[in-house]
């Protein structure tokens, strides 16, 4: 690995994380152009120090919202503010990340022998019409019950939950792909579903990029300490920019653009890799 893979790979991790189109699938790609074989164990590891980077970065967007869920800090502090009446709390959370943990632990074996193109090309597709469906049935025949994400009720969280296996079995489906359409689909407005996908996206990171450290710090050595701490800090930097610029774009941005991007990823797969 060199200084322009670090830069190049620390990138497309941040800007393709938290959106809806397969951050799996575009560091197997990218790996794939640049090269290199993505399941060497140094390669490995640095895609870990890398989601970790991006980790970081959400965690900071929704640090404030993290507090309160933890009982440090109120959002609302100001003297005389009004508190809602409905307020997501810790339990939406853990009922939002159990069944993908659950699943994860028991599979983890299972869910790596699935980590070939081939497979991240067909979840791309079904992702993409997954995704396509999501809206359609969220404008046309969804009642929306939850507008913010501190109105999502614990039934909707769970479903949430439900549909985020999908993206645990199937690599190259998308975590937060799955997590938005499954939260349209429970009668959640596209703002809430996106907030609660990005909120709950920090501690299945960190489990699952902390589990997979213990097997890989090894490959944390002087000579790769650099290159890590760039595709880090470049992670860190673009997951945060990226974020940001999608929330204030939410509503211009749909779920169908999302769509056919993957649609178009997916048949770059095929010319690149699969042929």
């Amino acid at each position: 690995m060199d200084t322009i893979t670090a830069v190049i790979l620390g990138i497309v991790e941040g800007i393709t994380e938290f959106i809806p189109v397969s951050s799996t699938g575009h560091m197997i790609l990218t790996s794939k152009l640049l090269g290199y074989n993505d399941q060497d164990p140094t390669m490995k590891t640095f895609e870990v120090v890398i989601q970790l980077g991006a980790i970081l970065a959400i965690a900071l967007v929704y640090w404030r919202r993290i507090l309160d869920l933890l009982g440090i800090k109120r959002i609302n502090s100001a003297p005389n503010s009004i508190i809602p009446t409905k307020r997501l709390n810790l339990l939406h959370v853990i009922i939002g990340i159990a069944p993908a943990l659950i699943v994860a632990f028991f599979a983890r074996d299972f869910i790596k022998s699935l980590f070939s193109a081939s497979t991240v090309i067909w979840a791309l597709i079904a992702g993409g019409v997954f995704m396509i469906f999501a809206e359609w049935f969220n404008k046309s025949k969804a009642r929306i019950t939850a507008e913010t994400m501190d109105e999502l009720s614990y039934k909707q969280v769970f479903l949430i939950g439900i549909y985020q296996i999908l993206s645990v079995l199937w690599p190259g489906f998308s975590r937060s792909g799955s997590t938005i359409s499954g939260g349209m689909l429970s009668g959640a407005s596209y703002k809430a579903s996106a907030d609660f996908s990005f909120l709950i996206a920090i501690p299945i990171m960190v489990a699952a990029s902390g589990y997979e450290m213990l097997d890989s710090y090894k490959n944390l050595t002087s000579d790769t300490l650099g290159l890590f701490a760039i595709g880090f800090i470049l992670a860190f930097v673009v997951a945060y920019i990226v974020v940001i610029v999608f929330m204030k774009l939410i509503q211009k941005i749909r779920l169908t653009h999302f769509a056919v991007y993957r649609f178009i990823l997916a048949i770059v797969f095929w010319l690149f890799i699969m042929r």
